[in-house]
């Protein structure tokens, strides 16, 4: 449960005035796919990201939804991430009018934001991996920010930084040595590096700058 949720049902049990009829819906609410193989939740880099974000938000409240999908080596479910989030997107949206929603992924996961974001993740070769729709226009404008991490698609060309719905709004932190993310990287270790400094105090940094 949420601080926001507990804080509302505190105020209830309590008798505070005001507090039980509280707005539940958190300030901000991250979003956030795990990579490959990594057990149902946030993942690694996904926690170390929250973590680092966290005092950036100067007492706003603060929730997150881990992406609900396989996560697995059968890369056709990857879609499925990204229909997960953009149902989750909608609901928040439909909800919660002024939360702030900020999606996140690493690996696999980022595949799912480039999905919603209408970027290939694989160049071209979109297919061999399975798509889904791109998040539609008045979804898309809600999202404040995002950050990914080993993106398969910069490998291609198309960071998520200055490619598709979300360039702008978008930070894609990659290891030069990383093979995953970078067209000139050798050494598959370095894809299991963005839990680790400086990447997801970089990608809170850019993230919080877009927060209001």
């Amino acid at each position: 449960m949420s601080g926001v949720l507990l804080l509302a049902a505190a105020g209830t049990a309590l008798g505070l005035p005001g507090v039980g009829a509280a707005d539940p819906c958190p300030d901000v609410e991250v979003i956030f796919a795990r990579g490959t193989g990594e057990p149902p939740g946030l993942g690694k880099v996904g926690e170390a990201f929250v973590a680092a974000l966290t005092p950036h938000l100067d007492g706003r409240t603060l929730d997150t939804y881990a992406v609900n999908y396989p996560a697995s080596f059968d890369f056709l479910t990857t879609a499925e991430g990204a229909t997960d989030a953009g149902a989750q997107i909608a609901a928040v949206t439909s909800r919660c009018k002024n939360t702030q929603l900020v999606l996140g992924g690493y690996s696999q996961g980022a595949a799912t934001v480039d999905m919603l974001a209408g970027v290939p993740p694989l160049g071209d070769t979109v297919g061999e991996i399975g798509s889904a729709p791109s998040l539609a226009t008045p979804f898309a404008d809600k999202i404040s920010a995002a950050a990914v991490f080993g993106n398969p698609a910069a490998r291609f060309g198309t960071p998520l930084s200055t490619t598709g719905l979300l360039a702008g709004r978008a930070i894609d932190q990659c290891n030069m040595d990383d093979p995953i993310c970078s067209p000139t990287g050798d050494l598959i270790a370095a894809h299991e590096v963005y839990e680790f400094a400086p990447y997801p105090q970089e990608a809170a940094d850019f993230v919080a700058g877009l927060l209001h």
